[in-house]
């Protein structure tokens, strides 16, 4: 019966300021966790509307840790705790005394999760990790490739700190099964620099040996009847275009696509953008209209979707932001409180502590008893993953790094397989023709001993194929079940065909990028978000299972992530200002936060106005403001190499970084691949491949990257082994019912 929480019982101490952190507990409480959320007294570091969302669903209680009475209250509430999340530089907390190491040896049942700008163990630790200046130093401030530039575009979107909450949670929930077997917590560390290597991987994908091929999908904008932009692919939509009657006079195949540019632009002046939407699902093929973030809020889609709705708030009153993200058939979901007003429970939690001297008991094994430990927090699952392009498999991905054994089944019908080398690394590999009745009889073989199947075909397409999840569960009752797509199962694009840039549009992300027209973002934020969110939700039906024995259903969408992705800006209530910064000019917020270009390249600055003065390469222009200010800072910052900057501002106390202007220009660095997020190794065929790796710590269940993404097809015969059919190999091989050879490892759709 639907209703349950999958996280009841469990209570999490939420220390976390800004973003990451508050993000990373308002998903678990969203769950049913029994959320803390630590103050300090005058209330949060960042003051801001979004906090209405990310504090949701949580109990308030506002304590000084400077102070011994409430630094002991803090103890007292981690001792209490099955989960700890904080975001602080690294060592804070441990100067404190409430450090991982020392709560987890007092509170051996403890998952304490460590959300810092840069790893423990990175030369940039101490680095105030201002939002801006993980941008710099990730990359996020580069623009898509269909631009032609080499200047940084400054984002809104707090990629790192998103990324940074979506790994989060998935690692605590995993530590949380885990812990189910071992009775014993751990440590978690999710560097944000470090998460954010997870929005761009595909980006660093390199097959050094081959020729880079642009074979990204064009994407064209046009103006419509409404004043708004529509997005499509004109080499697939233009034909039905020149179909339409009012273009016959254009139909001569002799016209190049540019001398068809200014009729085709006027022909869509002559519909709204919804229609020329309908017109496109009409013939199966993509396109939508592209709207800022406020209109999204109340797009009929996402009413329909129920991934917005409106909510009571303390302070802002009635307001409408993001609704639950994730769908779990048998233990959904809900928003359970507003925002708490600043220590509003601190009576009930003290009295609780009065009583609740241990952690509560979570799972069926005492702490300390080991015997049936695991080495990964996934050791025993196998997953059927099915997915294709980036979402579902960069779940796939990531549950195998957490030690889940992974089938990735590619259909003999796809070729290539795209993005096969970043997101199918850790699996093994079977091309299957599930249109055969041979085909379907391996997957249900494969699936007596699974726990989790991936898709993320369009709505209905498992089901025509005979693998849906009402087939799969009446076969397997406890598998876990994960469909991904693009506009959700319910509503009127349920049935429509979409990807990530799509996603992007509708949802106000590229209208947000954009200046005189919507840009794509350069990253593939939303696959590689719902991957993760997806991760999370299999997660915590693990966790469910382990407990209730009952499988379900996960449903996860594009859409539904990119919300998530820009919950700093979505709220709506009376007197919002939509202004936050956009366009392809912006290259911050103020003369203090905003990158400049050096003689050489470009920095990133934070900086508070008293801290010019201490800087005596600016100290002349110190008593500057607004557009005076930025200015001389434009003209004094070309004078000198980014080197020389960065050691001056940093002298003077002032936080700064190079940016970062390519992706790949990571992939040399040694602090990056000391972090593990860069691995350069040998292909069983294409010889000697570049990825991104997953870059976070685990200290008792160690995450780890796999071997690097087979041949398509290579471990036929050791998938059909499992299943007794190994001898069969060549026959199937023979009738094209399994594929060996010939299926291609593509790159980017």
């Amino acid at each position: 019966m639907a209703g349950a929480f999958a996280l009841d019982g469990i209570r999490v101490i939420d220390f976390g300021q800004y973003i990451a952190g508050p993000m990373a507990a308002m998903l678990l409480a969203d769950f049913g966790a029994d959320v803390i959320r630590v103050d300090p007294p005058d209330g949060p570091r960042f003051k801001t509307s979004a906090n209405a969302t990310w504090n949701r669903g949580k109990r308030s209680i506002a304590l000084n840790l400077k102070d011994q009475s409430d630094l002991e209250t803090a103890r007292q509430l981690i001792a209490s705790a099955d989960v700890v999340i904080e975001n602080f530089r690294p060592g804070v907390m441990d100067r404190l005394g409430l450090g991982p190491a020392a709560m987890t040896e007092m509170n051996s049942r403890l998952v304490y999760c460590s959300l810092p700008g840069f790893a423990s163990d990175d030369p940039r630790a101490g680095l105030p990790a201002w939002e801006g200046l993980l941008g710099a130093a990730t990359g996020l401030f580069s623009s898509h490739a269909s631009i032609k530039t080499d200047v940084p575009v400054y984002t809104a979107i707090p990629y790192a700190s998103d990324f940074g909450a979506l790994l989060a949670v998935t690692s605590i929930t995993m530590a949380l099964h885990a812990r189910e077997f071992s009775g014993l917590g751990q440590a978690i560390e999710v560097p944000l620099f470090n998460a954010t290597f997870n929005a761009f991987s595909g980006k660093v994908m390199k097959v050094h040996d081959a020729v880079e091929v642009d074979v990204a999908s064009k994407w064209e904008h046009m103006r419509c009847k409404d004043g708004r932009w529509f997005m499509y692919l004109p080499n697939r939509f233009n034909k039905h275009l020149l179909a339409l009657p009012e273009m016959a006079q254009w139909r001569d195949p002799a016209l190049t696509p540019e001398q068809l540019l200014k009729p085709i632009a006027e022909l869509f002046l002559t519909r709204t953008t919804s229609e020329w939407e309908d017109l496109c699902a009409n013939v199966g093929l993509e396109g939508i209209a592209s709207n800022p973030g406020v209109d999204w809020l109340h797009h009929p889609l996402a009413e329909a979707t129920r991934i917005v709705a409106d909510f009571d708030d303390p302070e802002l009153g009635r307001f409408r932001g993001m609704d639950i993200n994730l769908r779990l058939s048998k233990t959904p979901g809900a928003v359970r409180a507003p925002r708490a007003r600043l220590d509003a429970h601190r009576a009930e939690i003290l009295k609780e502590l009065e009583t609740r001297s241990a952690a509560p008991s979570g799972s069926t094994h005492a702490a300390g008893n080991h015997t049936d430990a695991l080495h990964s927090a996934l050791e025993g699952i196998k997953v059927l993953d099915l997915g294709i392009i980036l979402a579902s498999p960069s779940c796939g991905r990531t549950l195998a790094e957490f030690g889940a054994n992974v089938v990735k089944i590619d259909s003999a019908h796809r070729n290539p397989v795209n993005w096969h080398n970043d997101v199918n690394r850790a699996k093994r590999s079977i091309v299957l023709d599930l249109k055969t009745q041979e085909g379907l009889d391996i997957f249900w073989r494969l699936l007596e001993d699974a726990d989790v199947v991936l898709e993320n075909f369009r709505k209905g397409v498992a089901d025509k194929l005979g693998i849906g999840y009402e087939a799969c569960r009446a076969r397997r009752p406890g598998i876990i079940y994960c469909s991904v797509n693009a506009y959700g199962r319910i509503g009127p694009f349920a049935d429509r065909p979409g990807r990530e840039v799509l996603a992007q549009a509708i949802a106000g992300m590229s209208y947000r990028l954009g200046s005189e027209k919507p840009v794509l973002n350069p990253l593939n934020g939303n696959d590689y978000g719902t991957g993760l969110m997806t991760c999370y939700g299999i997660a915590m039906a693990l966790l469910h299972r382990k407990r209730n024995g009952e499988g379900q259903f996960v449903d996860s969408a594009l859409i539904y992530t990119a919300t998530l992705l820009q919950t700093n800006m979505l709220q709506d209530f009376k007197g919002k200002q939509w202004n936050e910064p956009h366009g392809q000019e912006c290259r911050g917020i103020g003369a203090l936060y905003r990158c400049y270009q050096a003689s050489d390249a470009w920095l990133f600055i934070a900086a508070k106005p008293e801290q010019l003065a201490h800087c005596s390469e600016l100290a002349d222009i110190a008593e500057k403001t607004g557009t005076d200010l930025e200015q001389a800072l434009e003209q004094r910052f070309r004078s000198q190499s980014v080197e020389n900057w960065v050691a001056a501002l940093t002298r003077a106390g002032i936080t700064t970084h190079r940016v970062i202007m390519k992706f790949m220009d990571h992939m040399d660095n040694p602090v990056v691949r000391a972090q593990g997020l860069s691995l350069t190794r040998e292909h069983d065929e294409l010889g000697l491949v570049t990825t991104a790796g997953p870059g976070i710590k685990l200290s008792r269940t160690p995450i780890k990257a796999g071997r690097p993404a087979p041949k398509p097809g290579s471990d036929a015969a050791s998938i059909l082994g499992d299943i007794g059919m190994a001898h069969e190999l060549d026959r199937l091989v023979r009738e094209k019912v399994v594929v060996v050879d010939g299926i291609l490892p593509g790159g980017a759709s």
